[in-house]
């Protein structure tokens, strides 16, 4: 097992965010938030082209769209700070290997975006931190029998685990999304556009639960595993797939999908089938420690902090 240990921060005048961050990409991801209220629609509407510049001036380049960044926080619902002297230190636990969110970096500390993400939290709360390493599904009998106190681990909000631990506010979402080749890419899909379409999904999953409820008229191929599912796309063997987006958009941009794919309409976000989001798990009843992990998730987003994490370890987006 694998500890890192934050100390806490001493106060300091707060850096000003960068104006990307405050004016274009904050407000994105306050808008990417109202994903989660959609009910399996097509959110991710196309991009509008900036109007062609003037004779009379230098032409300029067009700007790549920003990216979207998942966000939960209503700016309009500011928490109120709680009383945060009861906490002397915040022993989190986490998963050994799930990259970019968890895994053991280059010096043999726990990495990752839920690891920076802690780091910011202890940062906010000005306590200090350690972060252990275990597996996965030790994690909550750990939490339960006293040997940590939070659990950041890409761990998804369920009814069953709810029975267990108590859970923060989510800090992102598993979207799910379309891929199709390149020379095939929608810039919107609703159900009477794959009437007919041949679109592959994992059998048995909660993906292809929402196919058959959600897309009625599409040949849906049922495939046993990602690898599968992805070698019939690139061969052509289907349209479209449909899964997990954030495994999706690494798979896209890395090696192993040859520059063959691209996403195709947006993202579908319907929480009976793909859950209600990934959240902090606490012990039952500590509300104490629950309290003060939300109102620091809120000012971690709100001074940018959270933005800028999600684009360091997300290059395509999955949203």
């Amino acid at each position: 097992m694998k500890f890192i240990t934050f100390p806490p921060m001493a106060p300091s005048r707060q850096a000003k965010p960068s104006k990307i961050v405050r004016r274009a990409l904050l407000g994105l991801a306050a808008a990417v938030s109202l994903l989660a209220g959609l009910s399996g629609a097509n959110a991710q509407a196309p991009a509008k082209q900036p109007p062609a510049a003037p004779q009379a001036t230098p032409q300029v380049a067009p700007q790549a769209a920003p990216q979207a960044v998942p966000g939960f926080w209503d700016p309009r619902r500011r928490p109120e700070r709680p009383d945060l002297s009861r906490l002397t230190v915040i022993r989190f636990l986490t998963e050994t290997d799930y990259p970019p969110f968890n895994y053991t970096g280059a010096d043999g500390n726990p990495a990752g975006f839920n690891v920076d993400l802690a780091r910011a939290l202890c940062e906010e709360i000005k306590v200090t931190c350690t972060v252990q390493m275990r597996r996965f599904e030790t994690l909550v009998d750990a939490l339960s029998s006293n040997r940590g106190d939070a659990i950041i681990a890409s761990m998804a909000v369920s009814p069953q685990l709810r029975a267990r631990v108590d859970f923060t506010d989510p800090y992102y979402r598993v979207p799910a999304r379309f891929a199709s080749r390149k020379d095939a890419v929608m810039p919107e899909i609703r159900p009477e556009y794959l009437e007919g379409k041949k679109v592959g999904v994992i059998a048995g999953s909660a993906h292809e639960a929402y196919l058959k409820a959600m897309f009625t008229d599409a040949e849906l191929h049922g495939y046993p595993n990602d690898d599968a599912l992805r070698a019939a796309l690139r061969k052509g063997e289907v349209d479209f797939i449909f899964g997990d987006a954030i495994s999706l958009a690494f798979w896209i941009n890395g090696t192993d999908s040859g520059d063959c794919c691209a996403f195709s309409g947006g993202p579908f976000v319907e929480s009976r089938f793909f859950g209600e989001g990934i959240g902090i798990a606490v012990r039952k009843g500590n509300d104490v420690l629950r309290q003060a992990l939300n109102w620091a998730l809120f000012r971690v987003w709100e001074k940018g902090r959270y933005t800028d994490l999600w684009l360091r370890y997300f290059s395509v987006s999955p949203f």
